[in-house]
């Protein structure tokens, strides 16, 4: 930490990460090459990121002793998903930095709130409403209309803890299925394609936004990610400045994904925020051989307080997930001329489990 209280960290300091995923993974590797040290936390065993790291503490996020040592041994703290314990990340706080920030997380974390902040800042969303029983549901529905979809507020990721309610479904029954005591209705949003932005801050406020992600879904999860996203240079600077606006309301320190409906209109195209994810982001993963930087790197940059790079795309570039079986033709992609094979190391693969994911780049050049 430097006098003014801004983490600065030097080559050779360590790292430490929540969770053991395949972001965790990327980030720890991504750490390497600038010559820092990651340690991560994760409860899982079998977690892929333990395998690219000298120092690992497999323990329970509610382990107190086990966090008080895993942040004596690290310089700064970051997580690889949203949803670490209020309890985890206060036992840290107190003892080092955790960027991006606990606040932001008591934000992202619930989606009404996070709604109520995108709202207040003046940015477009999908109409919504707060439920909390049948009768706050049905009284939602008869405001906002049908077709709509029930979200649970907190820990719903990749499909899961929502669904679409149409006309004739019972709400009664919708209610009990999604088994909860709060959610959010939403708007169900017609729109012309899904886009994201990702977008790394600094403590200095400096804000690099890589070029605008069109993706595509396949049962809730993604499959695809292209760059740059089919819309124009207006549309494109609108996205991004709403990720700016986002990253600085919420003093943000790392990169953030800032998910979008792209949506018609009588005064020509704009976009809704639908979500925002403080970390680093699965569409974002083109950046690690379609840029000049990836957004690990610069996610890393930014919480060790050093300079953010300024993204060069390499052409145009496609990124397409592994998603459950599919990790078992990885040979196939390994003679494609222009793509990059990113295997996660996990076990067996499930249904719906990102296995790994492959970048496809066209340089300018060749187009």
């Amino acid at each position: 930490m430097t006098a003014s209280g801004r983490v600065k960290l030097k080559p050779g300091d360590t790292i430490g990460i929540l969770g053991g995923g395949q972001l965790g993974r990327m980030l720890a590797m991504a750490a390497a090459r600038l010559g820092l040290r990651c340690q991560v936390f994760s409860p899982d065993p079998d977690s892929p990121a333990f395998d690219v790291v000298l120092n690992a503490t497999c323990a329970e996020y509610a382990d107190v002793e086990a966090l008080e040592l895993f942040a004596n041994d690290v310089d700064v703290i970051t997580y690889e998903f949203e949803n670490v314990p209020a309890a985890t990340a206060m036992v840290l706080d107190a003892r080092r930095p955790v960027l991006p920030a606990q606040k932001i997380l008591e934000t992202t974390q619930d989606r009404l709130i996070e709604k109520d902040f995108v709202k207040r800042l003046g940015i477009g969303t999908a109409d919504y409403a707060d439920v909390s029983s049948v009768e706050s549901l049905q009284s939602a529905i008869a405001r906002i209309g049908l077709p709509a979809v029930i979200k649970t507020r907190r820990f719903g990721y990749d499909g899961k803890g929502q669904a679409i309610i149409r006309e004739g479904d019972d709400p009664a029954q919708v209610w009990e299925d999604l088994g909860t005591k709060s959610a959010i209705l939403e708007a169900f949003v017609p729109y012309e394609r899904e886009v994201s932005v990702i977008a790394a801050r600094g403590a200095d406020g400096t804000v690099e936004c890589y070029d605008v992600t069109e993706n595509e879904h396949r049962d809730h999860i993604l499959k695809f990610s292209r760059v740059p996203a089919a819309i124009s240079d207006e549309l494109a600077a609108q996205a991004r400045a709403v990720a700016e606006k986002i990253a600085h309301a919420l003093d943000y320190v790392g990169v953030l994904g800032v998910e979008l409906f792209v949506v018609g209109g009588n005064g020509g195209p704009h976009v809704l925020v639908n979500e925002i994810a403080p970390r680093v982001h699965n569409s974002g993963h083109w950046t690690l051989d379609g840029a000049s930087v990836s957004q690990f790197e610069q996610h890393i940059r930014a919480i060790a307080g050093w300079p953010l790079a300024k993204p060069v795309r390499h052409g145009e570039v496609t990124m397409t997930n592994l998603i459950g079986d599919d990790i078992l033709d990885y040979e196939q992609w390994l003679t494609v001329p222009g793509a990059t094979v990113h295997l996660y190391g996990k076990g067996p693969p499930r249904p719906g489990r990102k296995m790994g994911h492959v970048t496809e780049v066209v340089p300018a050049s060749k187009k």
